[in-house]
């Protein structure tokens, strides 16, 4: 009797295709559940608090000073980065920005003067925001939430009585 008959079966019963089939399936199995693997990745990861400086132009509220005091009372926000939550992060200090204006002088220079508008005719603010927090450094990027903040990535605040977006102007990794 032979081994391997005319049609490729192993002892007249079992084909080779099948047989080298079930071998793939069998070490996928113990490669999956059987030898271990890396965990996590390569990049270091550790955990730090920031600093993070958001720029608000030409929000239009009301009345600033009572988003101010709002602000400040609550001590925290939550930041919402692409769309996605990154968690709560603590306010550790809002300005509120003069708003300028620059005007040409005959002789070819230019002057920067306050805005002659008074804060009442316009409903337009600037401030700066100081945001506090920890994140994931990873390769000496901040991660807050699964998203990296770094300088000019627009950041979205949510409070109880606002909801605005900002741009990052500075990052601070506090060792």
């Amino acid at each position: 009797m032979n081994i391997i008959d005319s049609k490729g079966r192993l002892f007249g019963k079992l084909s080779i295709l099948d047989l080298g089939a079930a071998l793939v399936i069998l070490l996928v199995i113990i490669g999956i559940f059987f030898v271990p693997g890396t965990s996590g990745s390569l990049a270091q990861v550790s955990t730090k608090p920031i600093e993070v400086d958001v720029v608000v132009r030409g929000l239009n509220v009301k009345n600033p000073d009572e988003l101010l005091q709002e602000m400040q009372e609550a001590g925290k926000t939550n930041i919402i980065i692409r769309n996605q939550p990154s968690g709560s992060v603590e306010i550790k200090e809002v300005e509120l920005l003069e708003r300028q204006v620059i005007i040409p002088q005959p002789d070819g220079s230019v002057k920067v003067i306050p805005e002659p508008r008074t804060a009442a005719d316009s409903f337009s603010t600037d401030m700066v925001i100081t945001l506090a927090g920890k994140a994931q450094i990873t390769d000496d990027v901040a991660v807050l939430g699964k998203n990296q903040i770094k300088i000019g990535k627009t950041v979205e605040l949510d409070g109880q009585s606002y909801n605005f977006n900002g741009s990052v102007i500075g990052v601070r990794i506090i060792d």
